[in-house]
């Protein structure tokens, strides 16, 4: 298996989600401004999409977007999975949710084409995460265990951190929780990123 990923980008929460499953892979980096992989080749033509993340399996088809990897990962490892009556729903359902709401509209604050959609994309990520931090009745998500949904709020939580969002609690905690991970600490290591 083969997974391109830039640095810090969202490919990272695929990347915790398959160091949590204790999947063999590979890693390969992609620079997204140039579209060139680390050993020079042309990203294009891996992932006509142009972004990562992209996970080529064993038997050479490709998944593309965090949301279809998650729920692979998920599916290849069921303890990453919720458990429980409609769990397979609720997970697509934050899984989405994470992606639409929140990841979405940090896009926004990575290219505006004005302060003001800076402010208005800042206004609604805050209040995505408020909504979360309401919800979040134990150290994960689904509960007691983490899932792949946590690896990808995660990353949302280290790019409202990087651009100095409030981030109420108990999200404070669930982030350095999220951090203290075996799994957490090796992506974070491979893609020589601070822990914090």
């Amino acid at each position: 298996m083969k997974l391109y990923l830039a640095p810090g980008a969202c490919s990272l929460s695929v990347h915790i989600a398959l160091h949590e499953a204790g999947l063999s892979f590979d890693r390969v980096t992609v620079d997204l401004r140039t579209k060139r992989t680390v050993d020079g080749g042309d990203y294009n033509q891996i992932n006509p999409k142009g972004y990562v993340p992209a996970l080529v399996l064993d038997d050479g088809q490709m998944l593309t977007e965090n949301v279809a990897i998650l729920d692979w990962v998920a599916d290849h490892c069921p303890r990453l999975a919720p458990k429980g009556e409609h769990a397979h729903s609720r997970m697509l359902e934050m899984l989405a949710f994470i992606s639409t709401e929140i990841h979405k509209q940090f896009g926004r604050t990575f290219f505006p084409t004005s302060d003001a959609e800076k402010e208005a994309a800042f206004q609604k990520i805050d209040k995505r995460l408020a909504y979360i931090a309401e919800r979040l009745k134990s150290d994960y998500l689904f509960g007691s265990d983490m899932t792949v949904a946590d690896a990808y709020l995660y990353v949302m939580l280290r790019w409202a951190s990087g651009k100095g969002r409030p981030m109420p609690e108990p999200l404070p905690a669930y982030k350095a929780r999220m951090e203290a991970r075996p799994a957490v600490k090796l992506a974070l290591q491979h893609e020589g990123l601070d822990p914090k």
